[in-house]
């Protein structure tokens, strides 16, 4: 009987050993294998590390009356205040450049729906069309002003060149031709010299243009017996009535003996 309870007593236990591997082993079939969890210890570390270290900073500094108790009151770093200046000023540059850049074609495209063009290569056009005008209108007054000088100046010398004067003066008639000019220097030249004082001794006609009676040149200044002027402008309004043009008036006087116009 002992021999049989030691038989079975080592019989179950080897078949409970071998009932739990077997069960052991069907679990490792049927059962998916678990999955590794993944380590996250670094980061986490780093992270209460970097905390740990600031904390520790703050705590020192705090201790040893570098900041006061109030948290708010930390000083940040002059190189971190720096770099964050720096950092306001390109921003505010790239800003203004921006909004300067936004007017600058905001304006162009004003100017060019101001004059009804498409593009800008049209309006600039339009601009250099436009200052070749000016400059071409300003030689022009310019010449003119020169002209108005040369005028005056022949005026003020008449007592002495009475026919610079009179070429100056042609063009108020309209008489601008070398032809017209060559034509009442003959005419005045036979007539009286060009000398504002010669006087016909058996007329009475008077001055470089000879008028007869004499009187009739006050019509362009009293002063007329003495003033080259009022004589040439009397003369030549008395051609341009009388002739047309120094020319007609220059064929008459030769046509006639003696020689008058």
């Amino acid at each position: 009987m002992a021999t049989e309870s030691v038989k079975h007593g080592s019989s179950g236990h080897s078949s409970g050993h071998s009932s739990g591997q077997a069960a052991s082993t069907r679990r490792s079939r049927h059962e998916p294998t678990p999955r590794r969890k993944r380590h996250v210890g670094r980061p986490i570390l780093a992270g209460a590390l970097a905390l740990g270290l600031g904390t520790s900073g703050f705590a020192y500094a705090k201790a040893t009356n570098i900041i006061g108790a109030d948290a708010a009151a930390f000083v940040v770093g002059s190189g971190v205040v720096a770099q964050t200046d720096e950092l306001a000023r390109a921003t505010t540059v790239d800003t203004t450049y921006r909004a300067a850049a936004s007017v600058s074609r905001n304006e162009r495209r004003t100017a060019i729906a101001a004059t009804g063009l498409r593009t800008a290569k049209e309006l600039e056009a339009k601009k250099k069309q436009e200052a070749a005008k000016q400059a071409e209108l300003a030689r022009q007054a310019a010449e003119e002003a020169e002209r108005e000088r040369e005028r005056q100046r022949a005026i003020d010398n008449a007592q002495n060149d009475p026919k610079s004067a009179a070429r100056v003066l042609m063009v108020d008639q309209g008489w601008t031709s070398d032809s017209q000019y060559n034509c009442l220097v003959n005419l005045w030249t036979g007539e009286s010299g060009w000398r504002w004082s010669a006087e016909n001794p058996s007329s009475g006609a008077y001055g470089i243009p000879q008028s007869l009676p004499a009187r009739k040149m006050s019509q362009f200044g009293a002063d007329y017996r003495t003033n080259p002027i009022t004589q040439i402008k009397w003369g030549l309004w008395y051609i341009k009535m009388s002739y047309g043009n120094p020319c007609n008036a220059w064929s008459t006087w030769q046509a006639r003996s003696p020689h008058w116009y």
